[in-house]
């Protein structure tokens, strides 16, 4: 089975892609599990497949936690699949530890280098660079499939220190210092059509006299900015002038 939690397409490809390539007709989204917190069993006889996002060198925390309150029955082995702007950091470690609570087998962490979509703090792709860099990332993808296929785990990344760092001190660091949504605010272009309420996993979003307000439960998936229709959302003032991301599905179909 395939699960996987997306903020502006780029997991929801990977992980449709997968399913495609490996015949696995169940892929679950888990949006609305993580936003309303269900934490019932779930059954799978073939080995699970977690695709994600990158959140500061390491799957998001609102997922970890989903992971840790959830039973996955049936098939014992486990993989996961990240996706990223540069690369993942030393994620692989945390995640051997979680399946190891889980008592669960790892079968290791692929990253596959998707368009950067943290507009709080990179620069996003235009489109044209988007689908350049989707291109790309196929062939990584189809290795993906062929070890899935093969039912061989992931082979292990190289782990710099760097790496070590970004997913454990910083990690940590990174979450309390950045991750709020103090300087998410909406322009006078605010449409008023709830999207942004509608697509936040964390329902840190309600509207208020036609307009959003957020709340102190940010889990920055950049959903709000990014699907806003009227690009009527800015963070701070990083975010003035750059295209908003999310998955090209005009021009890739998913």
């Amino acid at each position: 089975m395939i699960l996987y939690y997306s903020g502006t397409g780029n997991s929801e490809y990977v992980a449709k892609r997968i399913g495609r390539a490996v015949d696995d007709n169940t892929v679950v989204d888990l949006f609305e599990r993580l936003r309303n917190r269900d934490c019932k069993e779930m059954y799978s006889e073939r080995a699970w497949v977690i695709v994600t996002p990158t959140y500061a060198w390491r799957i998001p925390r609102i997922l970890e936690a989903w992971l840790k309150k959830t039973k996955l029955s049936g098939n014992r082995k486990i993989y996961f699949v990240m996706t990223c702007g540069l690369n993942a950091g030393n994620a692989g470690k945390y995640l051997k530890d979680l399946c190891m609570r889980k008592r669960m087998q790892y079968f290791g962490c692929m990253t596959i280098v998707m368009p950067e979509n943290y507009i709080a703090m990179f620069r996003t792709p235009s489109k044209e660079e988007a689908v350049n860099i989707i291109q790309k990332a196929e062939k990584k993808i189809d290795e993906t499939v062929s070890r899935i296929q093969k039912k061989l785990p992931f082979p292990p990344e190289k782990i710099t220190p760097i790496d070590r760092l970004s997913s454990g001190p910083v990690n940590q660091l990174f979450y309390p210092l950045f991750v709020h949504a103090n300087k998410f605010y909406v322009t006078g272009e605010c449409i008023a059509c709830g999207k942004c309420e509608q697509v936040c996993p964390m329902k840190n979003i309600r509207m208020h006299h036609g307009h959003p307000t957020w709340g102190d439960h940010c889990t920055h998936c950049m959903a709000c900015i990014c699907k806003c229709p009227a690009e009527a959302i800015e963070y701070g003032k990083h975010s003035k002038g750059l295209p908003r991301y999310t998955f090209p599905k005009d021009r890739i179909s998913i």
